[in-house]
């Protein structure tokens, strides 16, 4: 969940087709699509545009459903950013953190996140990479209520790696010299450098480079013999 603004370079942004122009979604009827579903889209389109490139407009050309048939689900822009990122937040706890938060607590939790974080970048999940990395460098500086969302899925992002070494080191499979935070810290680093490299530069070997960086950073936190 490490922040990176890479929308705009992200392998994953749609591309016009032959000829110049994307072919437009046939028009649906509002029934056709569920609620889940339009968020889904939503949350895709987001990672890429971002909040502020969020629209009812935008959402009904990119799902092939009238302007109309979107205000009945959604009543104003901000409704629709704000329920686009629970959305995007039920996704990441299904694919990354509760299958880390099936591990055994300590060390194998905290691989475990840091496994699944990447695992979610490797399948594509959001076009745009981690949805709350993306869209997290665009609401930084903006305070509101899609900041303060953001900034509480981060947070608790934060809060599990730290819970993970700190259980980590109750066990003994990691030292106590350092705060359990900075542990937290070295490693969403990793993640971060790991999704900037992958999304903006293209560089696939990111993903191993990472995963073999936090085994040596927390190999190196392990207790003295």
């Amino acid at each position: 969940m490490a922040a990176s603004d890479s929308r705009s370079s992200s392998p994953e942004t749609p591309r016009p087709a032959a000829g110049g122009s994307r072919p437009r979604p046939r028009r649906r009827s509002d029934g056709e699509l569920s609620h889940r579903a339009i968020l889904r889209a939503a949350a895709e389109l987001a990672s890429v545009e971002g909040l502020e490139g969020l629209s009812i407009a935008s959402l009904a050309d990119r799902v092939g459903l009238s302007k109309s048939g979107l205000f009945a689900h959604f009543r104003s822009k901000e409704e629709l950013q704000l329920e686009t990122i629970e959305a995007a937040a039920a996704v990441f706890s299904e694919e990354v953190l509760a299958p880390a938060l099936a591990e055994p607590e300590g060390l194998p939790r905290l691989n475990a996140l840091a496994d699944r974080f990447l695992e979610h970048l490797a399948r594509r999940t959001f076009p745009g990479g981690c949805f709350f990395a993306s869209v997290g460098a665009e609401v930084d500086g903006r305070p509101g209520p899609l900041r303060d969302r953001i900034a509480a899925v981060q947070a608790g992002w934060m809060a599990e790696l730290t819970r993970a070494a700190t259980a980590a080191q109750r066990s003994g499979t990691l030292g106590c010299a350092v705060d359990p935070c900075q542990i937290a810290f070295e490693v969403n680093a990793m993640l971060a450098g790991a999704h900037a490299a992958f999304l903006l530069q293209g560089d696939a070997h990111a993903l191993d480079r990472a995963r073999a960086g936090i085994r040596f950073v927390l190999a190196a936190r392990a207790p003295a013999p």
